[in-house]
């Protein structure tokens, strides 16, 4: 059995007073949680009536995302506390628990991402509660979903992206779109490209974009795409048997990625998640 982990969480509300508040879950990059990335985006969200929880999974279990990254489990952690502070908030009084969003950033991203898969879902969160909306600021691309019916839960997912993001170019997340398409169960997926952005552009004390060569990247990888019945990779634009040699090897191909922060696009980014938010997970 494995041993329980305390996640020292904090919630924030608005200034406002209301007996409920929609309420927001912020899930931290590979650096772990920083007040001047998830700290700033949660506070940006409290100003228009968002209740937030902010947490750092990595400090909570003595370790820090750039030891765990590539390992098996990495991301495991990341969807295990999500749906842990779904079922805390849910309990919160001041909360109103049919409306409650996760965002994240980067390694956050695509924990944000897969907690919008039924089947992740109905294994950690038994029960009808869900997440209202998700969404993905920069997410990496490593995981999707099998095109079958019931795939997502379907809570609208919208994912941020960057067209200077070698880390997970545009296309790649199109290809996985239109493979979904084409199936016939198209993935509840929004998606918004700025010209122009890096990987991480809301980090601040990234200032100057530049290449990064010992982070794992899994580019050159195709997405590996989960079932309940059995994992697949997406190929050609078809699901294919999963090979764990070949997963390694695109892994080792191509290391690294850039990063830069662009405060005209963190601001717009922010608005444009504001306005998803808006529309999706409030009352």
């Amino acid at each position: 059995m494995a041993a329980s982990v305390t996640v020292q969480a904090t919630l924030g509300f608005p200034e406002q007073v209301k007996d409920h508040y929609p309420a927001v879950i912020v899930v931290h990059t590979l650096a772990g949680y920083r007040d001047v990335n998830e700290g700033y985006v949660a506070a940006e969200l409290r100003k228009v009536g968002f209740a937030t929880l902010t947490y750092d999974s990595f400090a909570a279990r003595g370790t820090t995302g750039v030891a765990l990254q590539g390992s098996p489990g990495y991301l495991a952690i990341g969807v295990a506390d999500a749906y842990a502070a779904l079922r805390l908030l849910s309990r919160e009084p001041r909360v109103d628990a049919k409306h409650i969003a996760i965002i994240g950033f980067s390694y956050g991203a695509e924990v944000a991402h897969l907690t919008a898969f039924e089947a992740l879902r109905s294994a950690l969160n038994p029960g009808p509660d869900q997440f209202a909306a998700h969404v993905a600021f920069y997410p990496s691309g490593t995981f999707g979903a099998v095109a079958e019916p019931g795939a997502y839960t379907g809570s609208p997912v919208l994912m941020l992206l960057g067209d200077k993001d070698d880390n997970l170019p545009p296309a790649k997340i199109e290809s996985y779109l239109a493979y979904a398409s084409a199936a016939g169960v198209p993935a509840p997926i929004q998606k918004v490209v700025y010209p122009g952005a890096y990987h991480a552009w809301t980090v601040p004390d990234l200032a100057t974009a530049r290449f990064y060569p010992d982070l794992v990247s899994i580019k050159k990888c195709p997405f590996f795409l989960l079932s309940p019945k059995r994992p697949a990779l997406l190929i050609d634009g078809e699901a294919k048997p999963f090979d764990p040699s070949a997963f390694r090897a695109c892994l080792a191909a191509a290391p690294g990625y850039s990063m830069g922060f662009d405060a005209a696009i963190r601001d717009k980014s922010i608005a444009d998640t504001i306005s998803f938010l808006q529309q999706n997970a409030r009352r």
